[in-house]
């Protein structure tokens, strides 16, 4: 048959314009089957075959044909007869796989109907559609285009719900993953026809394996260069304890080491070995927070090179860190090592978009290191838990829980069984004696309120931090952290979300030099600065709030071990947190810490901490695990309702505003030229995001009513106004200058 009459599933031009052959559709049809059965060879891969030959059925029906000749000019006199429009093909193979297969065949007709617009609900979705004239008539159409016989032919494979992995709690997952077998396949293969030089890029990376020696030679210039002290020597003992762990069965580990343990290198040295043992494929490291994810990333990257990818949701690949595989490896998480946020992460495992579940069955036999795990976030802990379950006993994953704090994560049960957990099981802990390493790295002497109840002004509280040539006090609130730096000494430095990223890091390397160089530092911040933001304060001051942040903000002071002993005072400040998780924090220390008279950071209080706070929150807000049911008769999924659904940052009120921040080195200017210029390119906006500060939208009306902000852009605002961005405080929401008050020192 000739290109001219035989069904064709793509066309594509040369580099000098002129048409090539066009993509041979049945070619198209056998090469992402092929292609998706690898993908899944752990997963089904019968499944995934079957779900690849058919996934582009409709593509022989006339009408399509038509449409493509006409619509990429391989065919100038090309027409569609009746209504204009592209004509829709992806129907076909999954109501074929239905009347093939019976109810099983819906596995299928979830996988195939979506391949485009994503995995759809039974009810009200996919069910209604399957069940319409015009999806009959395309498959009716598609048939009648007699595709060749190996097409169509099912062959032995036999559809088998009894052996889906975790059964019907895990049937939502299994077939997620085929989904992202199939559209993964399909991306690739087409890739391969119209750009065979972008596919070629891809996978050439150097093995796990590979890449060892390169960690091994690190660590030992690191070890080299320590200096011979005591918290050298457990780092020292803590790696080697990584290392030697790493040799047992795959599944669930903690590793539990205090703020400055060096846990990064050690869970890292961890994954290495245990990859090599049992034959991982990658190491995914999941990290809460945007800032943290630079930092390692940049760690990593000057161990491993090019074999780090960074991925999350407000980055376009940084040229100057990256190159075009590694922008590629992106989209599937093909590359050996993968930094990611908990957003990225947990996000795509309830994914329904192609774009976020593309990546999945790279998950499959991977290490996946979840970075500060105290942070997984309680409203969404009941399926987070489900899934990390589902991971380690089914699809070859080992998941490294890496914290300070270890939170309260086994199963519960009450007598209301609305606050049950299902909880991880046989996790087993790392470091062989966690209590005594605690003892061993015990750097500070924490002071606790003497009244739980009575606040302390905000005056007294500056009066007593100004007592001190270097100390760092942490509040709950950004509102807070202004009032209190309004109170300080000149020369007090101050970090929030309100400022940029660009300005945060300048005056975190401003508090760095300082401390480094022994001059006086006196720091106002909110909490980010307990997110990996490695600082080393002779005191810290910190608000009430849950206990793992007062240990991770007693992790900022004497981190080194320098001094005999670094001093934490936990005060009560004058505002409670609003209601909230925030606020839930705060009372489960309180009723933890308020009869404790030994060390406030003892380690088994933090199970007690966390199991109070857990009962005391909807582990489950947004009935995921609900949503997610599997009906036995139907097998109907509410698919993209979970997927709407389960957001681990909630913040439909907060708007972004690119701010005026003219710091060294600031090249806000040009970028925003370039926006006004060229518009909003991804790129563009990754330069963008570190001159970018969230607030809330009726403070964004409020300030664009002011004539303080301009809506640039649906959705995004430029400030305008150039007394609005302060150079110590950042943005103001208020509209009005600060003012000074002076405080007696």
């Amino acid at each position: 048959m000739t290109s001219v009459n035989r069904p064709i599933a793509h066309a594509a031009k040369d580099g000098d314009g002129k048409w090539r052959e066009p993509h041979d559709l049945a070619e198209h049809l056998l090469g992402v089957a092929l292609l998706a059965a690898i993908f899944a060879e752990k997963i089904g891969k019968g499944w995934a075959y079957q779900a690849g030959i058919w996934h582009d059925l409709g593509k022989f029906r006339e009408r399509f044909q038509k449409y493509i000749r006409l619509a990429s000019g391989f065919e100038a006199d090309a027409h569609i007869n009746g209504e204009a429009g592209r004509a829709p093909h992806s129907t076909a193979g999954a109501l074929l796989a239905c009347e093939r297969f019976g109810k099983e065949g819906r596995v299928l007709a979830y996988l195939i109907a979506g391949h485009h617009a994503g995995l759809d609900d039974w009810h009200g979705g996919l069910n209604g559609r399957l069940d319409k004239q015009d999806s009959r008539n395309e498959l009716k159409e598609a048939l009648a285009a007699e595709p060749p016989a190996h097409i169509l032919d099912s062959g032995d494979f036999l559809p088998n719900l009894k052996s889906i992995p975790g059964g019907g709690a895990g049937f939502a997952l299994w077939v997620r993953m085929l989904f992202s077998c199939l559209v993964d396949a399909d991306f690739l293969d087409t890739e391969r026809y119209m750009d065979q030089t972008k596919f070629e890029q891809r996978g050439n990376w150097l093995t796990l394996r590979e890449l060892t020696p390169l960690f091994d030679k690190y660590m030992a210039e690191i070890s080299a260069k320590a200096a011979p002290t005591d918290v050298n020597r457990l780092r020292a003992d803590i790696l080697g304890q990584c290392r030697a762990k790493a040799h047992e069965a795959p599944g669930l580990f903690s590793l539990t080491v205090p703020t400055g343990g060096g846990k990064t290198l050690s869970s890292m040295a961890f994954a290495l070995e245990h990859a090599a043992k049992y034959d991982k494929r990658r190491i995914i490291y999941v990290i809460p927070y945007t800032s943290i994810i630079e930092q390692t990333a940049d760690i990593f990257r000057a161990i491993f090179g090019e074999a780090v990818i960074e991925h999350h949701s407000n980055a376009e690949s940084d040229p100057g860190q990256e190159n075009s595989q590694s922008r590629l490896a992106c989209e599937n998480w093909d590359a050996p090592i993968v930094v990611t946020t908990n957003v990225q992460f947990f996000e795509s495992l309830f994914a329904s978009k192609t774009s976020r579940c593309r990546k999945l069955h790279n998950i499959v036999d991977s290490i996946v290191v979840l970075d500060e795990a105290q942070l997984l976030p309680p409203e969404c802990l009941q399926p987070i838990l489900d899934v990390l379950n589902l991971l380690t006993a089914h699809y070859g994953v080992t998941v490294v829980l890496s914290t300070a704090t270890q939170p309260a994560l086994s199963t519960r049960e009450y007598f209301d069984p609305k606050q049950n957990l299902r909880g991880l099981e046989n996790v087993r802990e790392i470091v062989a004696d966690p209590d005594e390493l605690y003892r061993k790295l015990e750097r500070v002497d924490v002071r606790l309120p003497s009244d739980w109840h009575s606040p302390t002004d905000w005056d007294t509280l500056a009066h007593d931090i100004s007592r001190h040539d270097s100390v760092l006090a942490i509040v709950n609130r950004r509102d807070d952290a202004r009032e209190l730096w309004q109170r300080m000494p000149e020369g007090t430095l101050h970090l929030s979300a309100l400022m940029c990223g660009t300005h945060r890091s300048q005056v975190i390397r401003d508090i760095k030099a300082r401390l480094k160089a022994g001059i006086p530092a006196r720091v106002v911040s909110t909490q980010l600065v307990e997110a990996g933001v490695d600082v080393d304060f002779p005191v810290v001051y910190r608000a009430l709030a849950g206990l793992d942040s007062i240990a991770q903000a007693a992790g900022r002071c004497n981190r080194e071990g320098k001094l005999a002993k670094g001093n934490v005072v936990v005060f009560i400040p004058p505002k409670p947190a609003p209601p909230g998780l925030l606020r839930k924090g705060e009372d489960a220390c309180r009723n933890v810490l308020h009869a404790v008279t030994g060390n406030p950071m003892e380690r088994s209080l933090f199970a007690r901490y966390f199991e109070r706070l857990y009962h005391a929150c909807d582990l489950d807000e947004q009935h995921i695990a609900d949503l997610l049911k599997v009906d036995g008769q139907t097998l109907a999924i509410n698919f993209r309702t979970a997927a709407e659904k389960f957001q681990l940052i909630r913040d439909e009120d907060s708007v972004p505003v690119i701010v005026l921040y003219r710091g060294e080195n600031s090249e806000v200017e040009k970028w925003i030229a370039t926006l006004r210029k060229e518009g909003t390119q991804r790129w563009l906006m990754r330069k963008l995001q570190r001159y970018t500060v969230n607030i809330h939208r009726r403070d964004a009306l409020k300030l664009v009513g002011h004539g303080d902000i301009q809506e640039a852009f649906p959705g995004l605002y430029l400030q305008v106004s150039d007394w609005l961005y302060h150079p110590d405080l950042g943005l103001n929401p208020d509209s009005t200058p600060p003012t000074a008050i002076s405080t007696i020192v």
